[in-house]
């Protein structure tokens, strides 16, 4: 239908140019003649007695008949204007979603119209909806409304008076059949987020004022707009992406093989070259020097100091007070590389004396488990402050975990006691039993006969027996509280920043991190309760105090940097440890299943902060 349209469009105006012609409407010879909104008529028809016999066309000053072509003929009708004739148009005007009070949601309108008049025609349309009526239509002298209510809104189609009532009743089902498919919520916010969607959905079903014939499934089609072209592109894409990955791993695995093979024979050249020749290799390559061989006919490597030195012994060594027998070269510390590393220390960077700190020593904060049976009960603290004053975010997530060390210590249960706090939530780990932790707060396994896994390694963070979470808004019990007062005079920026310190804890190893605008030097600190350092790579001043403790529930810090927003200075981050928390879970007894005295056993009880800042 479209294409014989189309065709038929471009034959009438090449023979009767008609500026405004937009559309042509085919009907037969039994069917009421149609007219257009536009300023001209197109029939078509199959007999020229159709048009000749209608009193509709007597003007032949304005009216041209053709044969069009396969025995139609073509009338084209120029009008003086839309109601020359008295025949019936079917033109919607605009459809639209309001609310009870006239308020325009989503609203498309199919003619020209300015939207000063669409909003004076939908908010008067409250105002026509009579009370207890039945009637899904109400007209005033210029337009129809044809309505249908939607919960608290109204799905409205604006036609004019001389459109077709059936069909805008049909045009009606369909839409309030789509509203509810592309808009779930149907209210304000609901239609407001999904206005877009339904307007292209309005657009299939009325085109130029006209509905289209289409089904509900039709029209979800035409909006989904899916392309085999454009699937089987992305199809191609994902293909090359997923190759390309694949050659990456394969490259990688590769360059790691040949890495493996260099250092084989790396090494295996290196026993036979020390074979060779005489000397000694140090690992800190602290004042090293190179000379040839006092015997041998290769060349050795000579080094002073000890091996794997672990700090500066303050005086040089004897090799080094000797010079090396034979002609060569030494290579040894330079002055350059001195003044490098004291203008390093200058900048406030710390310079490391050992080059690589042993494992035990990175861990030593944490010792592994020497008991029998570990209980380990943790809490992370994420605290949000706000720096005018306030609470943004308080939340405490706590872990009780059990390590066992011999496999026969298994068959245990643990007693615990919690604290009176009403904000704690507990939840145990699904393999215990409920029902008896809830009577005697003891946390054993379903399966009596099945004992708990053990972890011989240190590294084992053990089994969770229970978890808890705590959640405020009272600014009362967070632990630590920030005051930064940044102050601009002249070209200098006075930052004062104090803590507070709640009385529930004794904090350990408390770091304040404040980030500053990039400076050349160090900040002048002017006054600080604890020490300081400048970490000038992430342009950062940590504030540390060991211990915060009854006598020293609040401190102060006051430095000075170049003038700066006082945004620069946030977020601070807080870093502390305490050895209460806020559940106050306490482990009384571990009780055998197998008989015999209990079995020995440790608590360890730790607060950490995960995400404590001040923003």
């Amino acid at each position: 239908m479209w294409i014989w349209r189309s065709i038929l469009l471009e034959q009438i105006r090449l023979w009767y140019p008609f500026d405004r012609v937009n559309q042509v409407i085919t009907v037969d010879l039994k069917s009421a003649i149609k007219c257009l909104y536009d300023v001209a008529v197109l029939v078509v028809g199959t007999s020229e007695a159709h048009f000749t016999s209608n009193a509709c066309f007597k003007d032949s000053q304005n009216t041209r008949l053709g044969r069009v072509g396969g025995g139609n003929y073509l009338l084209i009708q120029k009008l003086s204007s839309r109601s020359s004739f008295g025949i019936f148009t079917e033109v919607v005007l605009a459809a639209s979603i309001i609310t009870k009070s006239g308020k325009a949601l989503v609203s498309r309108q199919f003619v020209d119209m300015s939207r000063i008049r669409i909003e004076g025609l939908l908010a008067a349309f409250p105002k026509l909806v009579g009370i207890g009526k039945q009637h899904t239509y109400v007209e005033t002298e210029n337009v129809r409304y044809v309505y249908q209510p939607i919960d608290l809104l109204y799905l409205l189609v604006v036609t004019n008076k001389q459109s077709n009532i059936l069909e805008d009743l049909e045009t009606l089902r369909l839409l309030s059949k789509l509203v509810p498919e592309y808009s779930p919520s149907l209210d304000e916010d609901g239609i407001s987020k999904s206005a877009f969607e339904l307007i292209f959905a309005f657009d299939e079903v009325i085109s130029l004022g006209h509905k289209e014939s289409v089904s509900e499934s039709q029209v979800k089609q035409y909006c989904e707009m899916e392309s085999h072209e454009e699937k089987l592109h992305k199809l191609v894409m994902q293909s090359k992406i997923n190759d390309t990955k694949d050659h990456m791993k394969r490259k990688a695995s590769e360059i790691d093989k040949s890495k493996i093979d260099k250092n084989r024979s790396d090494k295996g050249g290196f026993m036979s070259m020390q074979s060779m020749g005489s000397g000694s290799i140090d690992s800190s390559f602290r004042d090293m020097s190179i000379s040839t061989g006092g015997g041998g006919s290769g060349f050795g490597l000579t080094t002073d100091g000890e091996s794997f030195p672990t700090k500066s012994k303050g005086r040089p060594s004897a090799s080094a007070a000797t010079p090396a027998k034979g002609l060569g070269m030494q290579l040894g510390k330079s002055k350059r590389a001195s003044q490098f590393l004291e203008s390093l220390k200058a900048e406030g960077e710390v310079i490391l004396e050992n080059v690589q700190p042993s494992a035990s020593h990175s861990r030593s904060s944490v010792p592994p488990p020497t008991d029998p049976i570990t209980l380990t009960v943790e809490e992370k603290l994420n605290v949000t402050l706000r720096r005018d004053g306030g609470l943004s975010n308080f939340d405490v997530q706590g872990t009780l975990l059990l390590q066992i060390l011999n496999q026969e210590d298994g068959l245990i249960q643990v007693q615990i006691e919690t604290g009176e706090n009403p904000t704690v939530v507990f939840k145990t780990h699904p393999n215990i039993n409920k029902e008896l932790y809830s009577s005697d707060n003891i946390l054993g396994l379903k399966d009596p006969n099945r004992p708990f896994p053990t972890s011989n390694t240190g590294d084992a963070a053990g089994v969770g027996l229970l978890k808890w979470r705590m959640q405020s808004v009272d600014e009362s019990i967070v632990p630590l509280t920030i005051n930064c007062w940044p102050s601009v005079s002249g070209n200098d920026t006075y930052v004062s920043i104090e803590y507070e310190a709640s009385a529930m804890f004794d904090l350990r190893n408390v770091i304040i991190s404040v980030p500053l605008p990039a400076l050349r030097e160090a900040p002048n600190v002017r006054q600080i309760d604890g020490e300081w350092r400048y970490d000038s790579r992430s342009s950062t001043l940590e504030w540390s105090i060991l211990l915060v403790d009854s006598s020293n529930r609040s401190g102060s810090m006051e430095f000075v940097v170049p003038s700066a927003d006082s945004s620069v200075f946030f977020p601070i981050s807080i870093r502390f440890t305490a050895a209460n928390t806020f559940s106050d879970l306490k482990v009384l007894n571990v009780l055998p299943l197998k008989g015999g005295p209990p079995p020995k056993f440790s608590q360890r009880t730790q607060l950490i902060t995960e995400n404590y800042q001040v923003i």
